[in-house]
């Protein structure tokens, strides 16, 4: 694989990694940077012509299949034994350059957030850093395009609560029947430790209005 780099004019040869990388994170783990930089080499079989379309993806993306076979027509899943009949490679080590037979190359534009990713030289031990630009000229000029799933929405978390709104005062207003420290009444602490989570979560909903604080604010713990 060197010496196929260095003909295409690449001038960074392959690096040997003390540990097989399979995975698009275990190169990153074994190379210390972020997932994202690992530029990793997925391969489909076009339904039409047999033909390999290698998707070029950033290592914290996941390819989308319908946006390849938008661009690329009709595809289908590559099993290993297609994937070594087509490249030249292993799954596991297949590299974005030098196949054994030309594929259709597409290029995820995620890649270009970063000035410089790191792709499979051949080997699951062997990797080689380049640019995203190097990838374009390396694959003749390969297009980029948004070939990548959607990131799912963050999940809303709620806020992370003490174990208990007391404040160690426990002395209770006659006006109210709350607790001056936790805005809990006498029922509500002689039974706090038997509620679930569903139950106290409904207590912690009243005490911001009881405290006159404003919505979502709560007693700090001592």
């Amino acid at each position: 694989m060197a010496d196929q780099l260095a003909q295409m004019g690449h001038t960074c040869p392959p690096r040997w990694l003390d540990v097989a990388a399979r995975t698009a994170q275990e190169a990153a783990d074994a190379l210390g940077v972020e997932l994202g930089q690992i530029a990793k080499s997925v391969i489909f079989r076009r339904r039409a012509d047999e033909r390999a379309v290698l998707v070029v993806t950033s290592g914290d993306r996941r390819v989308d299949e319908r946006k390849v076979a938008a661009h690329a027509g009709p595809i289908g899943r590559a099993d290993a034994a297609f994937v070594k009949a087509r490249t030249g490679f292993s799954i596991g080590g297949v590299a974005p350059v030098a196949h054994r037979e030309p594929p259709v190359v597409l290029i995820d534009r995620e890649l270009f957030r970063f000035n410089r990713v790191w792709a499979a030289a051949g080997h699951p031990n062997a990797v080689f850093p380049l640019s995203p630009a190097d990838l374009v000229r390396l694959s003749g000029q390969a297009p980029v395009l948004d070939v990548v799933a959607e990131a799912a929405p963050a999940p809303a978390t709620r806020p992370v609560r003490p174990a208990s709104p007391c404040v160690n005062l426990c002395r209770m207003d006659p006006a109210t029947g709350w607790c001056e420290g936790c805005r809990r009444t006498l029922d509500e602490i002689a039974a706090w430790s038997s509620m679930d989570a569903v139950r106290r979560e409904a207590v912690w909903q009243q005490l911001p209005a009881r405290s006159g604080l404003g919505a979502g604010v709560f007693p700090d713990e001592n």
